[in-house]
């Protein structure tokens, strides 16, 4: 294989054969059954020659240098750079996704940069990043592809970060994290109804992707609920869904509500309004959730880090630059002592809010 030119596709491991002339995808619970020649729902991954092929390896959709809290993540090394990139396509179908000219894409030409994964590495340190994120749309379906990128990210001392809805089987979802060394897991509702008729998937297999993250592997987890009014907005999802984390993933785990708006096929849903984002924030609070966030709003409250033990400011957000830092060089508050959960270097970085587009040469 050319180090520097995208293969046209290249096997994979998860799936098996059903008869002659049917194979199945076992990579997530869709389970595609594929005839020779025929894509999978993610278009991405499909039937050749009596195996599945990913098609997407070693091409992307563009490549941004985004602040890390975008993904969003704010207690993994809070105001860095982190390079990130996606491909095309998803496996999920969500119809409010706000990535859909490149989640939905089924025209490989959306895959306009080529870049190997140690391209990707190599550009990543050579830009100050400390990260690299997949993202945009999900890395469960170019598994191949964003483990190369992370194992090579982490011979340069980049880490990597994977954004995505959980949607994973068991299996291949162990071999992914454990080159993964941050997620923000996009947990859409707290009802299977919600799931089925707005995702076309099912809650249940993003649940045991989430205990898995948090009680199997050192990977850091952090949650994020679009909230759409109407759809998964009601208090008693809400605390369904805040009771169920704090039981099943700790209290510490930091989740993020983020405002929706209308787009894709949900255009004739209005925004969500700030007073649920922080309605939302209380209820998860009441339930014992310690680091709960508000997003795709202007709340520095919400978007601030706080001390669970002496009710200090941590870390000051405004958006997404980076204001008071009370942390010291261990990664604990400076008035009281207390321990914050993350993954924090000993100063704030310092990139703020831009966000730059490149092209890895």
């Amino acid at each position: 294989m050319d180090p520097n030119r995208p293969p046209v596709s290249v096997p994979t491991q998860w799936w098996h054969r059903l008869s002659e002339n049917k194979i199945q995808c076992d990579l997530c619970p869709r389970f595609c059954h594929l005839s020779d020649g025929q894509r999978g729902l993610c278009f991405v991954r499909g039937a050749e020659q009596g195996e599945v092929r990913l098609y997407s390896y070693g091409r992307s959709s563009g490549f941004c240098i985004d602040p890390i809290e975008k993904k969003p993540l704010n207690h993994f090394l809070p105001g860095t750079p982190v390079l990130s990139f996606g491909t095309a396509g998803c496996n999920l179908a969500c119809r409010f996704c706000q990535n859909w000219d490149m989640s939905k894409s089924r025209e490989m030409d959306t895959l306009t940069q080529s870049a190997m994964p140690e391209t990707i590495a190599r550009s990543a340190r050579k830009q100050g990043c400390r990260s690299i994120a997949f993202t945009y749309n999900d890395p469960v379906i170019f598994h191949e592809y964003a483990i190369d990128a992370a194992i090579a990210a982490r011979e340069y001392g980049v880490r990597s970060v994977a954004v995505s809805a959980g949607y994973v089987c068991p299996e291949p979802c162990a071999e992914f994290y454990q080159h993964m060394d941050a997620a923000n897991i996009d947990l859409k509702a707290f009802t299977e109804r919600f799931y089925k008729r707005i995702c076309g998937g099912s809650l249940a297999p993003v649940l045991e992707t989430l205990k898995y993250l948090r009680h199997k592997t050192d990977v850091w987890l952090e949650l994020t609920t679009l909230l759409i009014p109407g759809e998964n907005d009601s208090d008693s999802e809400l605390h369904a869904l805040s009771a169920w984390v704090r039981e099943h993933l700790g209290k510490d785990v930091p989740l993020h509500f983020s405002a929706f708006h209308p787009d894709w096929k949900m255009r004739d849903i209005p925004a969500t309004p700030a007073s649920t984002l922080s309605r939302a924030r209380k209820i998860a609070m009441d339930e014992g959730l310690q680091f709960v966030y508000t997003g795709n709003v202007h709340d520095k409250a919400g978007g601030s880090t706080w001390c669970p033990e002496c009710a200090a400011r941590l870390i000051e957000r405004d958006w997404y630059e980076l204001g008071h830092w009370g942390l010291n060089d261990q990664g604990c508050c400076a008035h009281c002592g207390y321990k914050l959960p993350g993954i924090f270097e000993a100063e704030a970085g310092s990139w703020g809010a831009r966000r730059k587009p490149i092209r890895l040469v």
